[in-house]
């Protein structure tokens, strides 16, 4: 595949050596700009690895967060992926990371999109270290596939670091950054356990174009490096 592949024999491992890599990433970012950037992906498959990285002894005190996507919820929701982020990144030494939100007070998603690409750009940018996650659909943020939305979130000319998107396949209206914003990232990862993604993934870059597997789009854009365990 066209991407650097970081292969692990175990979740365990991939998380430990993943988690010392981002923090390196970011004491690097903070050693040349003062402040460094992370921006993350929810779901439950980076939560083990969230409780790694909160527990590294680094200058969390100059590191931004965000996400790289959010569901118009609540955050008292079990969908919302600021209240993962909460509860299992910035806890412990990560705590004194300063979160910035994707979702605010406006009435639907597309407003709070146009929010939040102004308290995105309080971030250190280009952002440090970027974690995409993928669907067995292919869709990777929250651009799916099947999205009316999509063809605007793939735009590298938009001028937009987010928008709102309303999958058909997948509950919630969303927010997610465009291809452009997660493209100019300092550092690109894919984070992926079990062979059934993998296989996806294989199959996406050797058949699929950027519309039926999104994340084909970031492959072809970016370098990008496979984190992956079974």
């Amino acid at each position: 595949m066209p991407l650097t592949q970081s292969l692990y024999e175990s979740a365990e491992a991939l998380n430990e050596e993943f988690a010392a890599e981002i923090a390196e990433k970011l004491s690097q970012g903070i050693a040349q700009r003062g402040r460094a950037s992370l921006m993350v992906s929810g779901g439950r498959t980076p939560l083990p690895l969230f409780k790694a990285l909160s527990e590294i002894d680094i200058d969390w005190a100059s590191v931004d967060v965000s996400l790289v996507d959010e569901r118009w919820v609540e955050e008292s929701s079990d969908a919302s992926n600021t209240r993962l982020v909460k509860e299992n990144l910035l806890v412990g030494k990560a705590s004194a990371a300063r979160f910035i939100e994707m979702k605010s007070a406006e009435a639907d998603a597309t407003d709070a999109a146009v929010a939040c690409e102004s308290r995105l750009s309080a971030m250190s940018q280009p952002f440090d270290v970027l974690i995409l996650g993928m669907g067995e659909d292919g869709h990777t943020a929250s651009l799916f596939p099947c999205c009316e939305q999509l063809e605007d979130g793939l735009a590298m000319n938009s001028g937009r670091v987010c928008i709102a998107t309303q999958p058909t396949t997948a509950p919630h209206q969303r927010m997610s950054l465009t291809l452009p914003a997660i493209v100019a990232s300092r550092n690109i990862y894919l984070h992926l356990t079990g062979d059934k993604k993998r296989q996806v993934l294989e199959d996406a870059v050797a058949n699929a174009t950027a519309t039926e597997k999104p994340i084909v789009a970031v492959i072809n854009a970016a370098q990008v490096t496979l984190k992956w365990a079974p």
